[in-house]
C-alpha cells in the first residue's frame, strides 16, 4: 500500500511509532522498499521492521521507574553521560538487536538513517550546541514540520544506508548516532566523521521519499506530535497522534507513559488500517461502477 515510509523523531514519543506499526502492519500489508528514519524513529523503525515489539515494549517499560534518576552527576549507573537514558538506549539495542538482525532487516527494505553532519567552519564541540539551539528556537516559535534553520547554519543532512554496513554492531551505532543530542548522548562519529542528530536538519526525514514519490509511489510519514498544519505533497500521507502523547522526550522515570505512548499508537494504528480499508473499498466500487 504504501511505497516509502518515514519516521520522525521524538524520544519516547516514539513509542507512538511502534505500537501504530504494530497495530497497521498485516492488516494494511505495510512492506515498504524504503524506510527512513530519524534520531528515536530510527530505533523504531529497525525493531518494528524485525516485529520484536513483543520483545523491546516489556523490556522498555521494564527498564524505567520512579526510583531511577534522569540526572546523575556521579555517574553511578555507568552512563557515558551524566543523563543514565545514554548508557540504557544503547544497552536496550544491544539486547534487541542480535545476530543476524542487519542482515534480516536488508532484506526486507533499503533502511537508510538520518544523520546531522555539522558545518566544517564551526568547531567540532560547538557544533551540536549551536545545531540543537536553532532546533529549539525554531520549534518554540514556528513549530514547523520541516525545520530550516539547520540547514541555514550549514548543518547536512546524511542518510547512511544499512545496505551499506558490516555488521550489526555497526547499525546499532549508526542508531545511537543519529540521536545524539548532547549533553544527553555522547558524540559519536560515523565514517570518520561527527555524527549528530538527524532531527538537527530536519526531525520528520522526508528527504529520500521524494525519489518514489516523483516514480508515482505512495509514501507515509509517521509524526510524533500533533501541528496545526500538515504539508500537502502528491503521493504522501502524514499521519500524527490522535492526542498529545503523554510522555516526556528522554524521560526514564515513566514506566505509565510509554505504556501510554505504545497503547496511543495501537489505536490510532488500527483506526488509520480501518480508514485506509474503507477508503480502498469504495475506490475499488467507484471504479467497477462508476455511477456508485
Amino acid at each position: 500500500m504504501f511505497d516509502a515510509i518515514a519516521f520522525a523523531g521524538g524520544g519516547n514519543r516514539c513509542y507512538w511509532q511502534g505500537g501504530f506499526w504494530d497495530a497497521a502492519r498485516e492488516s494494511l500489508d505495510l512492506a515498504p522498499r524504503l524506510v527512513v528514519g530519524a534520531s528515536a524513529g530510527a530505533w523504531q523503525a529497525a525493531y518494528s521492521l524485525l516485529g520484536l515489539i513483543d520483545q523491546v515494549r516489556p523490556t522498555v517499560i521494564s527498564a524505567c521507574g520512579p526510583h531511577l534518576a534522569n540526572f546523575d552527576w556521579r555517574r553511578r549507573s555507568g552512563s557515558p553521560t551524566w543523563f543514565p537514558v545514554a548508557g540504557l538506549y544503547r544497552e536496550l539495542m544491544t539486547r534487541t538487536l542480535r545476530g543476524d538482525a542487519l542482515a534480516r532487516i536488508n532484506a526486507l527494505t533499503d533502511f537508510r538513517i538520518a544523520l546531522a553532519r555539522p558545518p566544517r567552519w564551526l568547531p567540532a564541540l560547538a557544533a551540536p550546541w549551536l545545531g540543537l539551539a536553532a532546533y529549539q528556537i525554531e520549534k518554540r516559535l514556528f513549530a514547523p514540520v520541516h525545520p530550516r534553520f539547520g540547514r541555514a547554519l550549514g548543518f547536512e543532512p546524511e542518510f547512511v544506508p544499512a545496505r551499506a554496513m558490516a555488521s550489526t554492531a555497526e547499525l546499532i551505532e549508526a542508531l545511537m548516532a543519529t540521536a545524539t543530542v548532547p549533553p544527553i548522548m555522547p558524540i559519536l562519529r560515523i565514517g570518520g566523521r561527527i555524527a549528530l542528530d538527524g532531527g538537527l536538519v530536519d526531525n520528520v526525514p522526508v528527504e529520500p521519499l521524494a525519489a518514489v514519490e516523483r516514480a508515482g509511489g505512495r509514501t507515509l510519514v509517521l509524526l510524533t506530535r500533533r501541528y496545526d498544519a500538515l504539508p500537502e505533497v502528491p503521493g504522501r500521507l502524514y499521519v500524527e497522534p490522535s492526542e498529545p502523547i503523554p510522555v516526556h522526550q528522554f524521560d526514564i522515570t515513566d514506566p505509565e507513559g510509554i505504556r501510554a505512548a505504545f497503547a496511543l499508537g495501537q489505536r490510532d494504528g488500527a483506526a488509520f488500517a480501518k480508514a485506509q480499508r474503507v477508503s480502498a473499498s469504495g475506490a475499488r466500487r467507484s471504479a467497477t461502477d462508476p455511477g456508485a
